[in-house]
């Protein structure tokens, strides 16, 4: 296939306009290629970014035999070279940062070899200390090539998203993303099927009070989004046009953020279930990755949206039930009072709650017209993901039951984001609702 680049290139050339607003997109990135090998490419690829005379390539155990050796290679003749190789398995974490940026101190830029945790960590030590950097990503396993925000676990273990810069150039080679474990691509669908429940839930978010809202994120990858999900199978052949329509879809939802500003066309209550795992899994987390989760999570989030939607009359919430003592005896003096803090943001009081419930009830017909066109049928997101050889439900993930209803019941506490998880908790549905939901 070609057009693998169609309407990414009008993007970064500022060509491209949000078909409600006219705006342009205003973008840091001067080059973004996708295709099917850039073997022997690199460094044309590159010159034109004028990154400086010292560039550290960064891959990690994995990454580096994958594509960063050869990477490396063929850039010797463009700058001076360190290779540096991070232990395999990093997270983007406060240590893993202060360690690339040491590693790498001599370097102008970074070229970073690697997706997920790599990326991220090269990402915000280059935001850090004012560098520049690109990316060669490996697998189709992530959207955040081209957001400029950094997924950061911090030193206390709260995770956060945090502003950062985009990389100069992104990079992504279809044949070696084809050639990963199969369930590395599994899991970038799994992050991409986030779509729905996200748009479900921001859009009744501005709705419901008034934030903000953009509908050019999902006019960028929409029209994709389709052929992404017909080709599942194709991922866990290593097919290279099904990681092609992976890759599409992932890098133009990344570009929503050059529109937005913020994560929210993607990033709703399914993340903030698997950001809980991750933050409070502990010894039990099965080391499954951030999109596995994601896509178990937005499967749960989509039935979910289908219940309530399907109601004729909608919920009555209560005043919120929330305590700085229970959140410190759940998560410990240290992160407690910092999700505290987040989830009383969004925390309603008795008059609150009376207040929303009259505006809600006054919507009601109108906004389930509304979210119906924004859904996705769970059954054909599961068909996907079971097509891609990818976790489907909690027990495939590795979870034990009881930590994943504690996260489908607590993932509101990480983040000041409403959500369908609060609606639900908030007028006492989230537990029968979990009783019954197959896991």
């Amino acid at each position: 296939m070609t057009g693998w680049n169609d309407l990414i290139d009008d993007v970064v050339s500022g060509d491209w306009k949000d078909p409600v607003s006219g705006q342009r997109a205003v973008v840091q990135f001067e080059a973004i290629r996708i295709a099917e090998d850039l073997d022997g490419g690199e460094a044309d690829l590159l010159a034109p970014l004028r990154l400086g005379k010292r560039l550290a390539v960064v891959s990690d155990a994995n990454t580096h035999e994958a594509m960063g050796r050869r990477v490396a290679k063929h850039l010797k003749g463009l700058a001076a070279i360190e290779e540096v190789v991070l232990p395999g398995g990093i997270h983007c974490d406060e240590a893993a940062i202060a360690m690339v940026r040491e590693k790498t101190r001599h370097a102008d830029a970074l070229v970073a070899v690697g997706s997920g945790s790599l990326s991220d960590t090269c990402k915000y030590a280059t935001f850090k200390d004012g560098r520049k950097y690109a990316v060669f990503g490996t697998a189709a396993s992530m959207n955040g090539y081209a957001a400029t925000t950094a997924s950061v676990t911090l030193a206390n273990g709260y995770k956060t998203s945090l502003p950062a810069h985009a990389p100069r150039g992104i990079f992504l080679d279809l044949k070696v993303s084809a050639a990963a474990p199969t369930w590395l691509s599994a899991a970038g669908l799994g992050d991409s099927l986030c779509r729905p429940t996200a748009q479900v839930e921001w859009w009744a978010s501005h709705r419901l009070f008034g934030t903000s809202y953009s509908q050019a994120p999902y006019a960028l990858f929409l029209g994709e989004e389709a052929k992404m999900l017909a080709s599942a199978a194709g991922l866990a052949r290593h097919d290279v046009a099904a990681n092609g329509h992976l890759q599409r879809v992932l890098t133009l939802c990344g570009l929503g953020v050059c529109f937005t500003g913020t994560s929210h066309h993607g990033s709703m209550g399914e993340h903030q279930v698997s950001h809980w795992i991750d933050m409070f899994a502990g010894d039990a987390h099965p080391g499954t990755t951030h999109g596995q989760q994601v896509g178990v999570a937005s499967l749960a989030m989509a039935r979910l949206h289908h219940e309530l939607l399907a109601l004729d009359t909608p919920p009555l919430i209560r005043a919120t039930q929330i305590a700085e003592a229970d959140f410190v005896a759940r998560y410990g003096p240290e992160i407690g009072p910092m999700c505290f803090a987040e989830a009383s943001k969004k925390a309603f009081d008795r008059p609150g709650a009376e207040a929303f419930n009259r505006k809600l009830a006054a919507l009601w017909p109108e906004l389930r017209q509304e979210l119906r066109p924004m859904l996705m049928d769970p059954a054909a997101m599961k068909a996907a993901l079971r097509a891609a050889g990818a976790p489907t439900t909690a027990t495939e993930l590795g979870l034990d039951r009881k930590l994943w209803r504690g996260a489908m019941k607590h993932a509101r506490d990480v983040r000041n984001r409403w959500s369908f998880l609060d609606l639900a908790d908030d007028a006492g549905l989230l537990d029968d609702f979990l009783d019954r939901d197959e896991q």
